[in-house]
C-alpha cells in the first residue's frame, strides 16, 4: 500500500508564514525558513510553500526566500503563487522547487498545465482547487478563495489530469483554518473521480481528523499549517499515532 504523506504548509505574505480563517484574518505564524527546517527534522514527508499575495498583487513569487528554505531541507518542496508562465517554472525549479502548482493561472489559461507538464513533467505540476459550496454545489473559486467561478469542482477536477497535471491540492474554503476537520464529502468525491494523487486541505484541528480523511476519502495526503505552525500537533507524534490506527504512514 502506498503510504500516506503529512505535509505541512507554509502560506508566505511579505516574507513571513501567516494563517487565518477561510483565507481571512491573516496572523503572524513565525520565520518561514526555521518553521521548514523544524518540519523536515520532525518527519514531514513534504512542504508547501504558497506565496498567497502574489497573484492578487500581480507579482511573482519570493525566489530569495525560495532558494534560502530549499537549501535547508531535504525532502519534496512544491511553489505556488503568481505563476504564469514556463519562465516563472523555470525560476521556481532552478531555485531549488520540486514541484510547482498553479490555480488562478490554471483556471484563466488550462492550456498552463499541459504547456508545464510538456517541459517539465507532469509530475512537476500540482493544480490547486479552491472549492466551496454555492448554491448547493461545489464549484472552484480563485484569486484567493476571493472570486467564484462558473466550474463545478468534480469538472476541473476530471479536466486537469487530462491536460497533465501530476497531482491535486484540494482546499475546502469554508473548513480552512476552522480546525473543524476536513471536508470529507469534497475529498472522497475528487478522488473517487481522477487517477493522479489527491493532497486534502482545510480544516485539520487535531490529528483524529488525519485519521478520518484517510479512512473516509482515498486521498494520497493531507495538508495543515496552523495545528502546525502554533505546536497545537507535533508531525512526529501525528505519524506515530496514525501509526498505531493502521494507516500506512512513513516513520
Amino acid at each position: 500500500m502506498l503510504k500516506r504523506r503529512i505535509i505541512p504548509c507554509l502560506d508566505i505574505r511579505n516574507g513571513r508564514t501567516v494563517k487565518g480563517v477561510n483565507f481571512v484574518g491573516l496572523k503572524d505564524a513565525g520565520d518561514p525558513v526555521e518553521l521548514a527546517k523544524l518540519y523536515a527534522s520532525r518527519g514531514a514527508d513534504e512542504l508547501v510553500f504558497l506565496d498567497i499575495t502574489a497573484t492578487i498583487e500581480n507579482r511573482h513569487t519570493l525566489i530569495s526566500l525560495v532558494e534560502r528554505i530549499a537549501a535547508e531541507i531535504n525532502i519534496p518542496f512544491t511553489v505556488g503563487g503568481g505563476i504564469n508562465s514556463l519562465e516563472d517554472v523555470g525560476h521556481l525549479l532552478k531555485a531549488g522547487a520540486d514541484k510547482i502548482t498553479i490555480n488562478s493561472a490554471a483556471v484563466r489559461r488550462p492550456e498552463l498545465i499541459t504547456e508545464i507538464a510538456g517541459e517539465f513533467g507532469s509530475q512537476c505540476v500540482v493544480v490547486a482547487i479552491d472549492t466551496d459550496v454555492i448554491n448547493n454545489d461545489w464549484v472552484v473559486v480563485v484569486d484567493g478563495g476571493r472570486t467564484p467561478v462558473k466550474l463545478r469542482t468534480i469538472d476541473w477536477a476530471i479536466k486537469v489530469e487530462k491536460l497533465g497535471a501530476g497531482e491535486i491540492l484540494l482546499t475546502s474554503m469554508k473548513h480552512d483554518g476552522t480546525k473543524k476537520g476536513f471536508s470529507l464529502e469534497i475529498t472522497a468525491e475528487v478522488s473517487r473521480h481522477v487517477n493522479i494523487p489527491v493532497i486534502a486541505s482545510g480544516g485539520a484541528g487535531k490529528k483524529e481528523h488525519f485519521r478520518d480523511v484517510f479512512f473516509n476519502t482515498s486521498c494520497s495526503a493531507a495538508l495543515a499549517a496552523s495545528i502546525f505552525h502554533f505546536g497545537e500537533v507535533d508531525i512526529k507524534e501525528l505519524k506515530e499515532y496514525l501509526f498505531n490506527e493502521q494507516t500506512a504512514v512513513r516513520l
